[in-house]
């Protein structure tokens, strides 16, 4: 099956750039920001490529970014996100990301 290919979100170094950012609860109640990086449709289900949201360019530098992968799902109560849990989906889904950003991110 075909992934449906959304382009990457606008490149910073362009003039007017404004990050996606989404805030996320984990199971204690803590927030946390992210910014959307990519997002694609891999075997019909959406996913959101999504790295820790650094505002001081000088923390940005120093930050190991990790890079969170998660589903985006349906259900009675409406959209919502998880992370993958098959390690098979996540290795492919991984893979995906990673040819869709190498040249834009140094990716380990």
């Amino acid at each position: 099956m075909a992934e449906e290919k959304i382009p990457p979100v606008q490149d910073e170094e362009d003039e007017g750039y404004e990050p996606d950012l989404i805030t996320l609860e984990d199971e204690e109640g803590k927030e946390h920001t992210f910014e959307v990086i990519d997002a694609l449709t891999w075997e019909g289900t959406y996913y959101m490529a999504l790295v820790p949201w650094v505002e001081d360019e000088a923390q940005l530098a120093e930050a190991d970014l990790d890079l969170v992968i998660m589903k985006v799902g349906n259900d009675d109560e409406g959209e919502y996100m998880d992370v993958v849990e098959d390690d098979e989906e996540f290795y492919q889904v991984s893979k995906q990301f990673e040819e869709r950003l190498n040249d834009l991110y140094d990716i380990q």
